[in-house]
């Protein structure tokens, strides 16, 4: 029987390049088509990346008080948003908290700093944080997410060992406007470029569940595609109380499905991570992502708790994966008993974002 999505997918194996009219179909396809959508993106998916996924481990710099407007965004200006609220943690203790993640699996750090972007002085503390954590690990990846970048920033950090940069686009460019207005879409292209040029490698992906069409969906898809992201974080609303978005629930696990799908479809040779929202959105179909996605952040995000560091470990273990970097004789075993503290991911629409209470800023043990 003729099976449209995998001959999609044996398109995609001999080169072809994914059309508007092809990406659209993933996104539309219909329940009874889901898991025909799921195993053709895999067949992509082990391609490129064979059983392996890729760890990252997220620590916030400095968290809240930020001067822009971004709707989705627990840190904007204005959010009543009941957030951890930091100015910038001192270099050990950053190096502390990412040694917890790599302790853990990870083999990239992602050093995040809420903003606009980073003044010179800014960039200069972060590259002393990336000197010490290269210190201490010189194998892992850093990845800075600092904002926007202005001349000659890009290749400090580049100077300073950072690997890869991160500012996503988010949304397409006609739907910019509708999430942001103290920059723009053409701002967020240029940082990426800059970034290129300095010889970081291109991290930058997307939100869906804002409201967004299938058409803005695939359009913010297809930019990234062309401005050559090297790795792309595919994050899911997490509606925080006291943001512009509280309360918007318009995703279903399946078509989170369909969204990873299309990307894998699009950039069948990209790193795809499913980022932030992936408990609460997924939910229990997150394991049947990891057969399209093959990268992910470990335990907690910005401003929000993730579901248990070891959950995802053995999640990965479960799935007939192992963790990329790690020697398969040392991979963590699965179904270890749970943390008496396990965070129970929301399984429902309306439950409330969990607001992060430990790790970076806090005194408590981070989760990892």
């Amino acid at each position: 029987m003729f099976n449209y999505f995998d001959d999609l997918a044996e398109r995609q194996l001999s080169g072809a390049t994914l059309t508007r009219e092809e990406a659209l179909a993933v996104l539309e396809s219909t329940d009874d088509q889901l898991l025909e959508v799921v195993a053709a993106a895999a067949r992509l998916r082990r391609a490129h990346f064979a059983n392996t996924v890729k760890v990252n481990y997220l620590v916030n710099l400095k968290s809240g008080l930020c001067p822009e407007d971004c709707t989705y965004c627990s840190q904007r200006l204005g959010s009543a948003a009941q957030i951890l609220k930091y100015t910038w943690l001192k270099p050990e203790d950053a190096v502390a908290q990412a040694a917890t993640g790599i302790r853990a699996g990870a083999s990239r750090v992602c050093l995040v700093a809420s903003g606009r972007g980073p003044s010179d002085r800014d960039v200069d503390r972060v590259a002393g944080m990336v000197a010490g954590l290269k210190g201490e690990h010189p194998d892992v990846e850093v990845c800075a997410c600092l904002g926007i970048l202005k001349g000659g920033q890009a290749e400090r950090l580049k100077d300073a060992g950072v690997d890869a940069y991160n500012h996503n686009l988010n949304t397409s460019e006609s739907n910019y406007a509708d999430i942001c207005s103290t920059h723009t879409f053409t701002e967020r292209v240029q940082t990426v470029e800059h970034a290129k040029d300095a010889g970081l490698s291109p991290c930058s992906g997307l939100i869906a569940g804002m409201g967004e069409s299938n058409n803005d969906l695939v359009d913010a898809v297809f930019a990234l595609r062309a401005l050559g992201s090297e790795s792309i974080p595919v994050n899911f609303l997490m509606p925080f109380d006291g943001t512009p978005l509280e309360g918007t629930w318009l995703l279903t696990p399946g078509q989170c499905l369909r969204i990873l799908a299309m990307v894998r479809f699009a950039c069948p040779a990209t790193e795809l991570r499913m980022a932030g929202g992936r408990e609460m959105h997924l939910r229990t179909l997150q394991p049947l992502a990891l057969h399209v996605a093959n990268s992910l952040f470990l335990g907690d995000y910005l401003t929000s708790e993730g579901q248990e560091g070891q959950a995802d470990l053995d999640m990965i273990a479960d799935n007939g994966f192992v963790v990329l970097g790690q020697d398969p004789a040392v991979q963590p075993a699965p179904n270890q008993p749970a943390d008496p503290g396990t965070y129970d991911a929301a399984t429902s629409p309306g439950v409330p974002v969990t607001i992060r209470r430990r790790g970076a800023g806090t005194a408590v043990a981070p989760n990892a």
